[in-house]
């Protein structure tokens, strides 16, 4: 049970949830720590004022926009307006969960007076996954509550036995003396005499010891959750559409007319099962992971005594070789001394992967266990979806290999001690246990290695007069700057092309061998030069593509990777396969299809930028975003030279690297926009697009560089 507690506590306070509501992203917030990350949006900035200030009109109707994107599944109440990007001004706090969370607009009011109600314009973003929400009239009334999660906390809280606490002391609680039951709060004496006096109305108040208070409440009935559009109506129908409880005068409002809509009951079953399945396999492998560490633990007590054994051994037949053998000696134990701390290194490591991996699962498991346990089929079906997803995310991280030791105990090596004593300047290690020799370092075979602007190619082949069999090669590159190589292929071709490289650096390349005995020492190491971008000629050297690997799981490729759109009224981001940290590079992105004003946003970013957020809420992102009528420019959430003249169907979207002057330049249909978009651009950039389904772009590559900037750079 103590691996649950994470899933209890709220993100922002740390501490176990109170009143939790329901974010349309499924995860969960006190209501009190909600109200304090409220943000209020100016009123200059709201959607309202941004509409009523365009310059084209349109059938569309914005009312039954923004009810549609608070409501409706697909846009799951998330906002994407231009203006509300640079509400959150203040910097950010760490809540005890080490969550990023915005402090509140304005203090607190004080204990007294009765939280304030939010302002017209608010937004709130969630601190786990960073996506912000535009409130309606109804404020924080219009997120369900959690009740669910309320029982769990509750029968948690009982199963640990702890002792009663005082609800309503600031710092330390002490132990609570009294409950009141019309009250339902826990008082020590102190805090008895100061905010419950036996005299008014709480005379009649009946106060109880904490213990029969507990049971009271534990018996007392668990409260209906009701619709939170109509507070006296109980849930009764399931909207399968929209995926949330519904009750019958949301129906004859029509609110769901075209959706389809099943019993609650029949879909709390449904629900259930389903999560009941997903668990079954988590089980699996959570049992399997037990005994997987069970075999590892017991690995390390084989490997402690295969190295001392191995040691004793070593140690005697070098004492046997007299006095020409003591330095080697040595020599011979550092060796196994590194092997020995080696093999337990990477055991412990996967010991405490596994572990760590293991808590995270009983946790879940656990924490989804109590809640199959709860009666309330509105509350179970508001988080079931979110936990099934995570159940099934959880069993494919346990996927084949991660139940695999990384490491054998024996110690494959044994001294030959057969040489005579003039050749003991040649003594070595000779491997035990062999089934066949360790191949011959390959060949690399230059007259086929070669490079062409950012990629390059290798060929390589084994010895003519090797018969030993070979089961793959493993190719190694250096970063470019003469640091350490990193694995780039592992397979049996004997051929690579590796893409990617940086333009106008030095690689080291070297190649090795492997079959089931072991692994053949280095090949020569080869040194390529990649292509330089010529400024003067123009010459266009950078080709790539989108990358499908890094992109957001919505984003929906074609044309070969170079025509992208989205399945989400989100804001999804997808990166170029290229990453640039010299030189200059020019691409275009043509927009394909441009439906109901949604703002794309064109850019460069890191690998590793927020992949759902639009590109430039982060401080790993450097990007222009575009509507029909204007254009700005954004980085970390915030926001510079607005600059008129907006994208259609059909307008090119330019983006100018300049890593040799370190700057950032955007423009439309070969205007450029504004001035230099961003300066002091340092580190590795990738092309990158942010876009949602009423977006299509296309992007081009390989193209000469803008005559407007040619012009300016020839200039003295």
């Amino acid at each position: 049970m103590e691996e649950m507690e994470e899933e209890l506590k709220c993100p922002v306070c740390g501490s176990f949830y109170r009143e939790p509501i329901i974010l349309p992203c499924s995860h969960n917030l006190c209501q009190a720590c909600a109200r304090n990350i409220l943000v209020q949006t100016p009123e200059s900035e709201s959607p309202q004022s941004r509409r009523a200030s365009g310059s084209a009109v349109s059938d569309y109707d914005y009312l039954d926009l923004d009810k549609m994107s608070l409501y409706s599944e697909a846009d799951s109440g998330y906002g994407s307006y231009g203006g509300f990007a640079s509400a959150p001004t203040t910097p950010c706090q760490k809540s005890p969960n080490g969550v990023r969370v915005f402090p509140p607009a304005a203090p607190p009011p004080p204990a007294t007076l009765a939280p304030p109600p939010p302002p017209r314009n608010a937004c709130l973003t969630c601190p786990q996954c960073h996506r912000s929400l535009v409130l309606d009239e109804r404020g924080l009334r219009g997120f369900p509550r959690n009740r669910l999660l309320e029982g769990v906390i509750d029968r948690y809280q009982q199963g640990r036995a702890a002792a009663l606490r005082c609800q309503l002391c600031e710092k330390a609680p002490k132990e609570a003396a009294v409950m009141c039951e019309q009250c339902d709060v826990f008082y020590c004496d102190p805090c008895r005499l100061r905010c419950h006096p036996p005299r008014g109305p709480l005379a009649k108040h009946r106060l109880v010891p904490p213990a029969q208070g507990r049971v009271s409440r534990r018996l007392s009935p668990r409260k209906i959750s009701t619709c939170t559009d109509h507070e006296l109506e109980n849930h009764s129908m399931y909207c399968v559409q929209c995926k949330s409880p519904v009750c019958y005068q949301c129906l004859e409002e029509g609110k769901h007319s075209s959706h389809e809509v099943k019993a609650l009951g029949a879909m709390w079953k449904l629900h259930k099962s389903q999560l009941s399945q997903a668990l079954n396999g988590l089980s699996d492998r959570a049992k399997e992971a037990k005994e997987f560490l069970v075999q590892l633990r017991n690995m390390v007590q084989q490997i402690q005594e295969n190295s001392v054994e191995f040691e004793a051994c070593l140690v005697a037949q070098c004492d046997a070789l007299i006095d020409a053998l003591n330095r080697r000696k040595a020599q011979l134990l550092s060796r196994v001394n590194k092997e020995h701390e080696h093999k337990l290194k990477v055991v412990r490591d996967q010991i405490s992967h596994c572990t760590v991996k293991l808590r995270q699962t009983t946790g879940l498991m656990e924490y989804c266990l109590e809640v199959i346990k709860e009666n309330d089929p509105s509350g179970f079906l508001q988080i079931s979806d979110a936990l099934i997803r995570r159940v099934h995310l959880t069993e494919d991280q346990w996927g084949k290999g991660t139940l695999t030791p990384r490491m054998t105990t024996d110690f494959d090596l044994n001294l030959d001690n057969a040489p005579l004593l003039q050749s003991i300047h040649q003594l070595d290690f000779v491997q035990m246990k062999v089934s066949s020799p360790v191949p011959a370092p390959p060949i690399l075979q230059l007259e086929e290695c070669c490079t062409h602007n950012n990629s390059a190619t290798l060929s390589w082949k084994q010895p003519p007069l090797s018969t030993v069999q070979v089961e793959g090669y493993i190719l190694e590159l250096d970063d470019g700057n003469g640091g350490q190589f990193r694995e780039v292929y592992v397979g049996k071709e004997t051929m690579c092309t590796v893409d990617g490289l940086h333009f106008n650096s030095t690689y080291s390349a070297r190649v090795k061998a492997f079959n089931k005995t072991g692994v053949s020492p280095y090949s020569k190491t080869l040194v390529l030069q990649t292509s330089e971008v010529d400024i003067k000629k123009m010459v266009a050297v950078a080709w790539f593509s989108f990358d499908p690997g890094s992109a957001h799981a919505d984003i929906i490729f074609s044309n070969d990777n170079l025509t992208v759109t989205c399945n989400s009224y989100d804001d999804r981001v997808v990166l170029g396969k290229t990453g640039f940290s010299k030189g200059l590079h020019y691409w275009e992105l043509s927009i394909d299809r441009y439906d109901n004003h949604p703002d794309p946003a064109f850019g460069v970013a890191r690998i590793d930028v927020l992949k759902d957020a639009m590109l430039g809420k982060d401080d790993k992102a450097w990007a222009m975003y575009v509507d029909n009528n204007r254009s700005w420019f954004m980085h970390n959430n915030s926001h510079t030279n607005r600059t008129e003249g907006g994208i259609t169907k059909g307008a090119t979207v330019g983006v100018l690297l300049d890593l040799t002057r370190r700057t950032l330049t955007f423009s439309i249909n070969e205007d450029q926009q504004g001035p230099v978009a961003f300066e002091n651009l340092e580190g590795l950039f990738f092309p990158a697009v942010s876009l949602n389904r009423n977006v299509q772009v296309t992007l081009h590559t390989g193209l000469p560089v803008p005559e407007f900037y040619t012009s300016r750079s020839a200039m003295p």
